[in-house]
């Protein structure tokens, strides 16, 4: 951080209720304001002051600056999510519980659930091979997601999964809605949601063990005082333990699928290395389609990752004042990183999908689909699985075409979905 420091801009916003509608309805919300007020700026939405910054220096000076923020989220995720969520707590409650609950995300525990990920892939691909109907590509992964984190990790099958997922979509709808529970209302439907969903989490939790799923990894955690993690607590883990490992990789397989749909010329390309791969893997599935032996495939998902990427921001609150890009930033702020402005900043062709950009050396270096720091994405490394083995086992085996006249933009809220859901015919490849 060096330079003369500056004040923060400011939008001028007041109340905030005609930003709040720029900001959940315009996907250049933030793009627009950057460029009239540069990479740092605050406003306001519906009374909550909010700072956005974009960019390589200001992300850095965050993480540089760590000891002097803390987590934060919007008050609807803060009471949907759970006081004794790991989301909600800091320092060494949010350290400890982050411990226990990355077991069921670590590389032995993916090793585990690996060989059921090959199968539901196989499953998926049957299934859109037998069906004579259109089908909506973006639900159907929706459900995979949510199967693998239910059936792999929870050890739910059957009427137990898709009653979980029922009211976990309700639940997921309203996280960032006005946390009013009106009757009737998302909010007060998420809240009802939540409640039968802790309910199922419990009964799941209670009966875990090591023949199916990987909850007995959680045997034994503790909390920051080093007492063992009481039920309740770790029921609140496994509903945010859904969410991680569940939303962001529905999205990213989607806007995937999606992109090569878009931007067909891009399948000779990625079919050149298809054909060199095997399926199902013959290797360890977790590293069978790494980047060192399917690097175009990276490259496409690293670009979705940079236009699309499933988390479209993190924020932070500010306890001291920090400086970001040389912008000074009073105590007591809370702090929105934009990463799609961030991953469309700088000079060249960044408005365009181009994904050889992230194999001949001109991308950027600072790529934070999962969001960064020490709260990054919990099911980064389950989701990457998951896009690997998925890519690969539905090419290798089926070919989609997009059914026409559909709208192929993405609803953004709470992460990016082909708001048409993914309209495509399947046939054997």
């Amino acid at each position: 951080m060096t330079g003369t420091l500056r004040p923060l801009p400011t939008t001028g916003a007041v109340t905030g209720v005609f930003e709040a509608v720029g900001f959940f309805r315009d996907p250049d919300f933030a793009s627009r304001r950057f460029q009239e007020f540069g990479d740092v700026f605050e406003t306001t939405l519906i009374g909550q002051r909010l700072v956005f910054i974009r960019g390589e220096q200001a992300i850095r000076d965050l993480f540089d600056q760590s000891d002097a923020v803390q987590g934060w989220w919007p008050k609807s995720v803060q009471t949907l999510l759970g006081s004794r969520s790991l989301a909600n707590r800091n320092g060494a409650a949010h350290k400890a519980r982050r411990r226990v609950v990355g077991q069921l995300f670590a590389t032995a525990a993916l090793r585990r659930y690996s060989p059921s990920i090959v199968a539901m892939v196989d499953g998926l691909a049957d299934e859109l091979l037998q069906s004579d109907a259109d089908v909506a590509l973006a639900d159907r992964m929706r459900r995979f997601a949510f199967a693998v984190i239910a059936t792999t990790v929870l050890g739910l099958d059957g009427d137990d999964r898709d009653a979980l997922f029922t009211d976990f979509e309700i639940w997921t709808k309203a996280l960032f809605s006005v946390p009013l529970a009106i009757p009737g209302s998302p909010f007060a439907r998420a809240l009802e949601a939540r409640s039968r969903l802790l309910n199922r989490l419990q009964t799941v939790l209670q009966e875990a063990d090591g023949r199916r799923g990987g909850l007995d990894l959680l045997s034994g955690g503790l909390d920051e005082a080093g007492v063992p993690l009481t039920d309740e607590d770790l029921v609140e883990q496994l509903l945010l333990l859904l969410f991680a490992g569940y939303e962001t990789t529905a999205s990213s397989l989607s806007c995937l699928m999606r992109a090569l749909l878009l931007h067909q010329e891009l399948m000779p390309w990625l079919q050149e290395e298809l054909d060199q791969l095997t399926w199902p893997p013959q290797d360890d599935p977790t590293s069978a389609f790494d980047p060192n032996r399917a690097p175009r495939l990276q490259a496409l998902s690293s670009e979705v990752m940079r236009m699309t990427p499933p988390v479209g921001g993190f924020f932070r609150q500010t306890i001291e004042p920090i400086t970001l890009a040389n912008v000074e930033i009073p105590a007591g702020r809370v702090i929105q990183v934009a990463l799609a402005a961030s991953n469309r900043q700088g000079d060249g062709d960044l408005e365009t999908f181009r994904p050889q950009r992230h194999l001949d050396g001109s991308s950027q270096p600072m790529l934070l689909p999962f969001g960064g720091g020490e709260r990054v994405c919990l099911g980064k490394a389950l989701a990457e699985l998951e896009i690997r083995l998925m890519t690969v086992g539905l090419l290798k085996r089926v070919r989609f075409s997009p059914v026409s006249g559909q709208n192929l933009d993405l609803q953004l809220i709470p992460s990016p979905s082909p708001k048409d859901g993914l309209m495509v015919s399947s046939a054997p490849r």
